[in-house]
């Protein structure tokens, strides 16, 4: 298939699946008819949608696996099932941009549908679990039978991310640019664009070559691709600096506030003796995305805090979540994630708009992702806070103290409750 054909390809599957949804979407808006119910009203919570600008108590009708109404009250005998949320926090289905979710394959991914009841997410973003050689088992085998709505960033190395803890670029030879790029555009509709990891201990002193290749995979795709750069404990602070001036307008720096050292023992981070990088505010200032990803490792208070007060806050909240990272003390599960940065001083409204809305539109693949507005896929996450004394550690060992956290209560995907009511006969999409 010639690029051009690929690229026609392309353009008639998004047409076809954009007409398919709105035609959905279309459905879920119709007017109840005498006697018609929802398939399941949410009732009682207090809904906080940033993309509506909306906070208030709200009762949800969703319909066809949409979101059909978003009412002050519906009444209860207007659902076929009614999920009682009184006393919760009601968002938008959580996002999680930086997680590993491809089992089996990936040396360190989680099924995302077992971390649902430890992170509300309703759609995670597996972070460069497979590489050009295994995505077709992640499409055919993975998200095949997961309830949670995934896409992927597609690794610059062939095998992503198999042979952990193996160094997946001292070989370059690994990072090859026709194959990500036919991978990421025959798989456009879920594919978000390319993985890069720019630590000294996974590209030894391969410098810069690493991220150009993904650059020009996501270039050569004939798509919108967009970069998702992993930083932290880079071979030099001008390496840093290169990665932040090479890094373009919507591409994603993840880990954005690392505080890993590199192999020689070195801080070359965006946090420099406590200064920001002038690259990481230019880098900022042009668009590039900056991404938590927690993770076991990656993420470092006193960097955060240097650079927010210096003018580079986060755009995204992710957790990074995999099979170590997952048992660290850091506990980067997103919701506690998100905890944090209540702690850092940002609204509960900020912080949620950093995990729904914000992550969609570097998604941007599903109509009206990230928002409850009428017409919206049905993912609903139902949240607790817990107020009271609480302490948070980042990944370096550094404490602070807050005053409340956000735990999981339910979630709902495409209009389907995890776990009570069910929906009979049980459907998951």
């Amino acid at each position: 298939m010639t690029d051009q054909s690929r690229r026609q390809v392309l353009i008639l599957a998004g047409a076809a699946a954009t007409t398919a949804a709105l035609g959905a979407s279309a459905l879920a808006q119709t007017p109840l008819a005498p006697g018609e119910k929802f398939d399941l009203v949410i009732k009682g919570g207090e809904v906080i949608d940033p993309s509506q600008s909306l906070r208030g108590r709200r009762d949800i009708g969703l319909r066809y696996g949409k979101v059909a109404a978003l009412e002050t009250e519906i009444a209860a005998d207007r659902g076929n099932r009614v999920l009682d949320v009184s006393g919760k926090l009601v968002t938008p289905g959580l996002i999680d941009l930086h997680s590993h979710v491809y089992p089996y394959a990936s040396a360190i991914g989680i099924p995302a549908d077992e971390l649902v009841a430890h992170q509300g997410t309703t759609t995670c973003v597996s972070a460069g679990d497979a590489g050009a050689n295994n995505l077709a088992g992640f499409r055919r085998f993975v998200m095949a039978q997961s309830r949670t709505r995934l896409y992927a960033f597609v690794h610059i190395a062939n095998a992503g991310l198999a042979g952990f803890p193996v160094p997946e670029l001292y070989n370059i030879d690994y990072a090859q640019v026709e194959a990500c790029a036919k991978a990421v555009a025959e798989n456009a509709d879920f594919v978000l664009g390319v993985k890069v990891r720019m630590s000294d201990n996974v590209i030894a002193r391969h410098g810069i070559e690493p991220l150009r290749r993904a650059i020009a995979a996501c270039e050569a795709s004939g798509i919108n691709a967009k970069i998702m750069c992993h930083i932290g404990g880079v071979e030099t602070p001008e390496l840093m600096s290169t990665i932040l001036d090479l890094l373009r307008a919507g591409d994603v720096l993840t880990h954005a506030y690392s505080g890993a050292p590199n192999i020689a023992g070195r801080f070359t981070n965006i946090v420099q003796e406590g200064r920001l990088l002038p690259a990481a505010l230019a880098a900022k200032a042009r668009g590039v995305v900056f991404d938590v990803g927690h993770g076991g490792g990656s993420f470092d208070f006193t960097v955060c805090e240097a650079a927010i007060q210096q003018g580079c806050p986060p755009d995204t909240i992710s957790s990074d979540i995999h099979t170590f990272s997952a048992n660290s003390p850091g506990r980067p599960y997103l919701t506690w994630v998100m905890s944090k940065f209540l702690t850092l001083g940002f609204t509960l409204d900020q912080v949620v708009a950093m995990a729904t809305a914000a992550p969609a539109r570097v998604i941007d693949r599903a109509v009206k992702h990230g928002t409850l507005q009428v017409g919206a896929p049905a993912d609903v996450s139902v949240l607790e806070l817990i107020e009271g004394p609480v302490s948070f550690v980042d990944t370096r060992n550094n404490t602070r103290q807050g005053q409340a956290f956000l735990r999981p209560f339910q979630t709902v995907s495409a209009g389907v409750v995890f776990g009570r009511p069910y929906q009979a006969p049980f459907a998951t999409r």
